[in-house]
Protein backbone atom coordinates (compact mmCIF):
# COMPACT_ATOMS: atom_id res chain seq x y z
CA UNK A 1 0.00 0.00 0.00
CA UNK A 2 1.21 3.56 -0.54
CA UNK A 3 2.46 5.74 2.29
CA UNK A 4 -0.27 7.05 4.57
CA UNK A 5 -0.41 9.85 7.08
CA UNK A 6 0.63 8.45 10.43
CA UNK A 7 -1.63 10.97 12.14
CA UNK A 8 -4.79 9.48 10.66
CA UNK A 9 -5.02 6.84 13.35
CA UNK A 10 -2.60 6.62 16.23
CA UNK A 11 -3.17 2.89 16.70
CA UNK A 12 -2.16 0.64 19.54
CA UNK A 13 0.24 -2.24 20.02
CA UNK A 14 -0.28 -5.43 21.94
CA UNK A 15 3.29 -5.51 23.20
CA UNK A 16 5.31 -8.69 23.31
CA UNK A 17 8.96 -8.84 24.36
CA UNK A 18 11.21 -8.65 21.32
CA UNK A 19 13.06 -11.90 21.08
CA UNK A 20 10.31 -14.06 22.61
CA UNK A 21 9.58 -17.49 21.12
CA UNK A 22 8.12 -17.40 17.62
CA UNK A 23 4.57 -18.50 16.94
CA UNK A 24 4.03 -21.72 15.03
CA UNK A 25 5.78 -21.56 11.68
CA UNK A 26 3.69 -21.36 8.55
CA UNK A 27 4.19 -22.71 5.05
CA UNK A 28 6.73 -21.49 2.47
CA UNK A 29 6.40 -18.16 0.69
CA UNK A 30 4.83 -17.55 -2.70
CA UNK A 31 4.91 -13.72 -2.61
CA UNK A 32 6.37 -11.24 -0.19
CA UNK A 33 4.95 -7.75 0.02
CA UNK A 34 5.17 -4.78 2.36
CA UNK A 35 4.07 -1.19 2.91
CA UNK A 36 5.55 2.04 4.19
CA UNK A 37 3.75 3.23 7.31
CA UNK A 38 3.79 6.97 6.69
CA UNK A 39 4.76 9.67 4.26
CA UNK A 40 7.73 11.74 5.35
CA UNK A 41 6.24 14.78 3.67
CA UNK A 42 3.32 14.92 6.10
CA UNK A 43 4.18 12.83 9.11
CA UNK A 44 4.10 14.21 12.65
CA UNK A 45 7.25 13.32 14.57
CA UNK A 46 6.65 15.30 17.75
CA UNK A 47 6.27 12.20 19.88
CA UNK A 48 9.14 10.23 18.41
CA UNK A 49 12.20 9.72 20.58
CA UNK A 50 15.25 11.05 18.79
CA UNK A 51 18.13 8.56 18.73
CA UNK A 52 21.37 9.52 20.41
CA UNK A 53 23.19 9.92 17.08
CA UNK A 54 20.89 12.77 16.05
CA UNK A 55 21.07 14.42 19.45
CA UNK A 56 24.84 14.29 19.14
CA UNK A 57 24.64 16.20 15.86
CA UNK A 58 22.68 18.97 17.54
CA UNK A 59 25.11 19.14 20.45
CA UNK A 60 28.09 19.33 18.11
CA UNK A 61 26.36 22.13 16.23
CA UNK A 62 26.29 24.13 19.43
CA UNK A 63 22.69 23.52 20.37
CA UNK A 64 20.97 21.64 23.17
CA UNK A 65 18.66 18.64 23.06
CA UNK A 66 15.59 20.81 23.55
CA UNK A 67 16.48 24.39 22.65
CA UNK A 68 17.86 26.44 19.76
CA UNK A 69 21.54 26.64 18.96
CA UNK A 70 23.58 28.92 21.17
CA UNK A 71 25.16 32.04 19.67
CA UNK A 72 28.85 32.03 18.94
CA UNK A 73 31.45 34.25 20.59
CA UNK A 74 30.81 37.07 18.12
CA UNK A 75 27.04 36.91 18.60
CA UNK A 76 26.45 34.95 15.42
CA UNK A 77 24.95 31.50 15.08
CA UNK A 78 27.47 28.65 14.76
CA UNK A 79 27.79 27.02 11.35
CA UNK A 80 24.93 24.68 10.57
CA UNK A 81 25.81 21.01 10.65
CA UNK A 82 24.53 18.87 7.81
CA UNK A 83 22.46 15.95 9.04
CA UNK A 84 23.21 12.47 7.71
CA UNK A 85 22.32 11.73 4.11
CA UNK A 86 21.04 8.45 2.73
CA UNK A 87 24.62 7.41 2.04
CA UNK A 88 25.57 8.12 5.66
CA UNK A 89 22.56 6.33 7.14
CA UNK A 90 23.20 3.16 5.17
CA UNK A 91 26.94 3.33 4.41
CA UNK A 92 26.25 3.52 0.66
CA UNK A 93 24.11 0.51 -0.23
CA UNK A 94 25.34 0.93 -3.81
CA UNK A 95 28.80 -0.11 -2.61
CA UNK A 96 27.72 -3.09 -0.53
CA UNK A 97 28.36 -5.46 -3.40
CA UNK A 98 26.90 -8.92 -4.07
CA UNK A 99 25.72 -11.39 -1.45
CA UNK A 100 26.40 -15.11 -1.74
CA UNK A 101 23.09 -16.91 -1.12
CA UNK A 102 21.92 -20.54 -1.49
CA UNK A 103 19.96 -19.46 -4.58
CA UNK A 104 22.75 -17.53 -6.30
CA UNK A 105 24.62 -14.23 -6.21
CA UNK A 106 22.30 -11.44 -5.10
CA UNK A 107 22.77 -7.67 -5.05
CA UNK A 108 20.74 -4.65 -3.94
CA UNK A 109 20.97 -1.77 -6.43
CA UNK A 110 19.44 1.61 -5.46
CA UNK A 111 16.58 2.55 -7.78
CA UNK A 112 17.23 4.87 -10.71
CA UNK A 113 13.80 6.12 -11.78
CA UNK A 114 14.52 6.66 -15.48
CA UNK A 115 15.91 3.14 -15.73
CA UNK A 116 13.74 1.16 -13.33
CA UNK A 117 10.29 2.79 -13.26
CA UNK A 118 8.67 0.76 -16.09
CA UNK A 119 9.67 -2.55 -14.49
CA UNK A 120 8.64 -1.62 -10.93
CA UNK A 121 5.36 -0.15 -12.14
CA UNK A 122 4.58 -3.36 -14.01
CA UNK A 123 5.18 -5.37 -10.84
CA UNK A 124 2.95 -3.02 -8.86
CA UNK A 125 0.12 -3.71 -11.31
CA UNK A 126 0.20 -7.43 -10.63
CA UNK A 127 -3.07 -8.08 -8.72
CA UNK A 128 -1.29 -10.18 -6.06
CA UNK A 129 1.08 -7.28 -5.38
CA UNK A 130 -1.49 -4.49 -5.73
CA UNK A 131 -3.65 -6.03 -3.00
CA UNK A 132 -1.08 -5.05 -0.38
CA UNK A 133 0.93 -2.23 -1.97
CA UNK A 134 -2.01 -0.36 -3.58
CA UNK A 135 0.25 1.24 -6.20
CA UNK A 136 -1.50 -0.11 -9.27
CA UNK A 137 -2.31 2.29 -12.08
CA UNK A 138 -0.25 4.48 -14.42
CA UNK A 139 3.49 4.78 -13.93
CA UNK A 140 2.99 8.16 -12.27
CA UNK A 141 1.57 6.41 -9.19
CA UNK A 142 4.70 4.34 -8.65
CA UNK A 143 6.92 7.26 -9.65
CA UNK A 144 5.50 9.45 -6.89
CA UNK A 145 6.07 6.67 -4.35
CA UNK A 146 9.71 6.31 -5.43
CA UNK A 147 10.47 10.04 -5.68
CA UNK A 148 9.07 10.62 -2.18
CA UNK A 149 11.80 8.35 -0.85
CA UNK A 150 14.59 9.48 -3.16
CA UNK A 151 13.95 13.16 -2.36
CA UNK A 152 13.26 12.55 1.33
CA UNK A 153 15.40 12.60 4.44
CA UNK A 154 17.51 9.56 3.57
CA UNK A 155 15.74 7.23 6.01
CA UNK A 156 14.51 4.91 3.24
CA UNK A 157 16.33 3.54 0.21
CA UNK A 158 14.32 1.84 -2.58
CA UNK A 159 16.30 -0.86 -4.38
CA UNK A 160 16.05 -3.44 -7.11
CA UNK A 161 17.11 -6.95 -6.15
CA UNK A 162 19.27 -8.63 -8.79
CA UNK A 163 19.64 -12.42 -8.68
CA UNK A 164 22.51 -13.59 -10.86
CA UNK A 165 22.37 -10.17 -12.52
CA UNK A 166 18.64 -10.28 -13.33
CA UNK A 167 16.19 -7.85 -11.65
CA UNK A 168 13.56 -9.98 -9.87
CA UNK A 169 12.47 -8.12 -6.73
CA UNK A 170 11.85 -4.69 -5.24
CA UNK A 171 13.12 -3.77 -1.76
CA UNK A 172 12.89 -0.86 0.63
CA UNK A 173 15.44 -0.66 3.43
CA UNK A 174 14.54 1.99 5.97
CA UNK A 175 15.55 3.25 9.38
CA UNK A 176 12.66 1.90 11.43
CA UNK A 177 13.72 3.90 14.48
CA UNK A 178 13.31 7.13 12.47
CA UNK A 179 10.11 6.04 10.71
CA UNK A 180 6.50 6.60 11.87
CA UNK A 181 6.54 2.85 12.62
CA UNK A 182 8.64 3.70 15.68
CA UNK A 183 5.61 5.09 17.49
CA UNK A 184 3.85 1.73 17.18
CA UNK A 185 6.46 -0.60 18.70
CA UNK A 186 9.34 -0.35 21.22
CA UNK A 187 11.92 0.80 18.69
CA UNK A 188 15.63 0.78 19.42
CA UNK A 189 18.30 2.99 17.84
CA UNK A 190 19.48 1.74 14.44
CA UNK A 191 16.62 -0.73 13.88
CA UNK A 192 16.48 -1.40 10.14
CA UNK A 193 13.18 -2.21 8.42
CA UNK A 194 12.60 -4.24 5.25
CA UNK A 195 9.83 -4.25 2.64
CA UNK A 196 10.02 -6.73 -0.21
CA UNK A 197 8.07 -7.92 -3.19
CA UNK A 198 9.00 -10.71 -5.56
CA UNK A 199 8.32 -9.37 -9.03
CA UNK A 200 7.92 -12.30 -11.40
CA UNK A 201 5.24 -14.93 -10.91
CA UNK A 202 7.77 -17.61 -11.88
CA UNK A 203 9.99 -16.59 -8.93
CA UNK A 204 7.22 -17.06 -6.35
CA UNK A 205 6.53 -20.23 -4.41
CA UNK A 206 10.12 -21.49 -4.76
CA UNK A 207 11.49 -20.41 -1.39
CA UNK A 208 13.30 -17.39 -2.82
CA UNK A 209 11.59 -15.00 -0.39
CA UNK A 210 12.89 -16.73 2.73
CA UNK A 211 16.37 -17.31 1.28
CA UNK A 212 16.81 -13.69 0.22
CA UNK A 213 15.29 -12.19 3.37
CA UNK A 214 17.69 -14.19 5.53
CA UNK A 215 20.67 -13.25 3.37
CA UNK A 216 19.81 -9.55 3.26
CA UNK A 217 19.06 -9.32 7.00
CA UNK A 218 22.37 -10.96 7.85
CA UNK A 219 24.14 -8.73 5.33
CA UNK A 220 22.64 -5.69 7.07
CA UNK A 221 24.14 -6.94 10.34
CA UNK A 222 27.51 -7.32 8.63
CA UNK A 223 27.43 -3.85 7.07
CA UNK A 224 25.72 -1.98 9.94
CA UNK A 225 27.51 -2.84 13.18
CA UNK A 226 25.17 -0.60 15.21
CA UNK A 227 22.07 -2.47 14.02
CA UNK A 228 20.91 -5.11 16.51
CA UNK A 229 17.55 -5.89 14.90
CA UNK A 230 16.00 -6.06 11.45
CA UNK A 231 12.22 -5.64 11.52
CA UNK A 232 9.25 -5.91 9.18
CA UNK A 233 5.50 -5.31 9.42
CA UNK A 234 3.61 -7.37 6.82
CA UNK A 235 -0.16 -7.27 6.75
CA UNK A 236 -1.64 -9.98 8.99
CA UNK A 237 -3.72 -11.14 6.03
CA UNK A 238 -0.59 -11.74 3.97
CA UNK A 239 0.08 -15.29 5.11
CA UNK A 240 2.74 -16.05 2.45
CA UNK A 241 4.72 -12.97 3.49
CA UNK A 242 4.62 -13.86 7.18
CA UNK A 243 5.64 -17.42 6.32
CA UNK A 244 8.62 -16.13 4.34
CA UNK A 245 9.82 -14.02 7.27
CA UNK A 246 9.46 -16.95 9.67
CA UNK A 247 11.41 -19.13 7.25
CA UNK A 248 14.13 -16.46 7.18
CA UNK A 249 14.67 -16.61 10.95
CA UNK A 250 12.43 -13.71 11.95
CA UNK A 251 10.30 -14.06 15.07
CA UNK A 252 6.70 -12.99 15.39
CA UNK A 253 6.79 -10.30 18.08
CA UNK A 254 3.39 -8.57 18.19
CA UNK A 255 0.24 -7.59 16.36
CA UNK A 256 0.43 -3.89 15.57
CA UNK A 257 -2.42 -1.54 14.65
CA UNK A 258 -1.05 0.76 11.94
CA UNK A 259 -2.99 3.53 10.17
CA UNK A 260 -3.68 1.44 7.07
CA UNK A 261 -3.52 -2.14 8.30
CA UNK A 262 -3.16 -4.55 11.18
CA UNK A 263 0.35 -5.91 10.90
CA UNK A 264 2.54 -8.69 12.20
CA UNK A 265 5.71 -7.23 13.71
CA UNK A 266 8.52 -9.55 12.63
CA UNK A 267 12.00 -9.27 14.17
CA UNK A 268 15.34 -10.86 13.33
CA UNK A 269 17.69 -10.33 16.24
CA UNK A 270 21.46 -10.18 15.72
CA UNK A 271 22.06 -12.27 18.86
CA UNK A 272 19.82 -15.08 17.55
CA UNK A 273 20.83 -15.08 13.92
CA UNK A 274 23.00 -18.21 14.26
CA UNK A 275 20.22 -20.13 16.02
CA UNK A 276 17.27 -19.41 13.72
Amino acid sequence: MPPTDANANAGTVRRVDIGSDARARMGESCIVTGVRVGSRRSRDTLDLCLPEELLAHFREAGGSDTGPARLGAEGTSPPARVLPTADDLFDRIADWGPIATPVGAFQLVPVHIERDLPLISRWMNDPAVAEFWALAGPQAVTEEHLRTQLAGDGCSVPCLGLLEGTPMSYWELYRADLDPLARHYPARPHDIGIHLLIGGVADRGRGLGSALLRAVADFVFAKRSDCARVVAEPDLRNIPSIAAFLGAGFLFSAEVDLPAKRAALMVRDRSLRHLL
